[in-house]
């Protein structure tokens, strides 16, 4: 399948991965409808960074993905959907758990029950590195187990069931896309790299952080939406779950001594307790393998993690974006 001219929806489209899976999908020709959080404030979120001439060309449909009547009149007339509006936080899933079942698992649902229903072309279903847990093995591919170590990876595996199950079931075009750690800008602060990122930009002399001996498969965010396009394009994924990562691994105190260098070499960290895991819950290693996608499609990755972390620093740096996030507080 081509993507090119589609009409495409795309859930979560105010967030992180979602701006920037809108701004390249837009980029490529497609039909752009983008499904944005419902709020009084009239909030697009990162939608609102784009510029007037690139908004003018976007439609914005702003609803609640629980909502399954909005969620169906938001797919009406789309061809493709991809599927991002998700709660991702670890820490708040420990003390609202409810809210990721309504949100991932529910949310899931709605849309691939529509797109039943509507004979959608395509969906992909986004889901994370999360649900592998603690490897069990080196590099992780997409026949490793799944280990639920917190409610939202719970909620997680929940919601790439139900999909697979309707692949199964009715024989639905359905591709999980499960993406390992994407960075860059726009990303929330309740991720580590913003968090080492606002505290140095901020001027701070000791950097609140948590327990860094985990390892991360750390996947710069244009890469990360550039795989949601060529998977998308890729007939022979349908019914498939397909990992994005770049088959490496880092752990996250050379990534905060790296930040701390490129930035503030002075700076210190300091560990924080309020920001460990409970000990169960801890993913400690995580390291993708990503022979999948690039059997199936022609996807490389085209920045290394130096360029990377240069590029999100650099969009921190920017005034405008760094004044949006609260730097002094643990973001949960």
């Amino acid at each position: 399948m081509s993507i090119k001219g589609k009409k495409v929806l795309v859930t979560g489209a105010d967030g992180f991965i979602g701006s920037h899976l809108v701004e390249l999908l837009m980029e490529k020709g497609c039909n752009v409808k983008a499904f944005t959080f419902y709020n009084s404030f009239n909030s697009w979120g990162w939608l609102d960074s784009f510029s007037k001439e690139k908004l003018s060309q976007l439609e914005v449909f702003s609803g609640d993905i629980r909502d399954p009547n909005g969620v169906r009149t938001a797919m009406k007339d789309c061809e493709v959907v991809f599927h991002l509006a998700a709660l991702i936080a670890i820490p708040y899933s420990y003390h609202s758990p409810d809210s990721y079942v309504d949100t991932n698992v529910k949310g899931t649902l709605n849309i691939i029950q529509a797109a039943r229903d509507l004979n959608i072309e395509r969906v992909l279903v986004t889901s994370t590195s999360e649900i592998y847990g603690t490897a069990q093995y080196v590099p992780i591919d997409e026949k490793h187990p799944k280990q639920p170590q917190s409610p939202y990876s719970a909620s997680k595996i929940g919601a790439d069931c139900m999909a697979d199950s309707f692949y199964r079931s009715f024989d639905m075009p359905i591709t999980i896309v499960r993406p390992f750690n994407t960075y860059g800008p726009r990303q929330s602060a309740r991720a580590i790299i913003p968090t080492i990122i606002t505290q140095l930009l901020n001027g701070f002399d000791e950097i609140k952080l948590g327990d860094l001996t985990p390892t991360r498969d750390l996947l710069y965010v244009k890469d990360t939406v550039k795989g949601f396009l060529e998977i998308a394009e890729a007939d022979s994924l349908i019914g498939h779950e397909c990992n994005i990562a770049t088959n490496s691994e880092i752990s996250m105190q050379k990534m905060a001594d790296t930040l701390i260098h490129l930035i503030n070499p002075k700076a210190k960290i300091i560990q924080d307790e309020n920001r460990i895991r409970p000990e169960k819950s801890e993913v400690f290693r995580l390291f993708g393998d990503n022979s999948k996608i690039t059997e199936h499609t022609n996807w490389t990755i085209e920045n290394t993690l130096e360029e990377g972390l240069q590029e999100t620093i650099n969009w921190f740096s920017d005034k405008e974006n760094l004044k949006q996030y609260k730097a002094g507080i643990y973001n949960v």
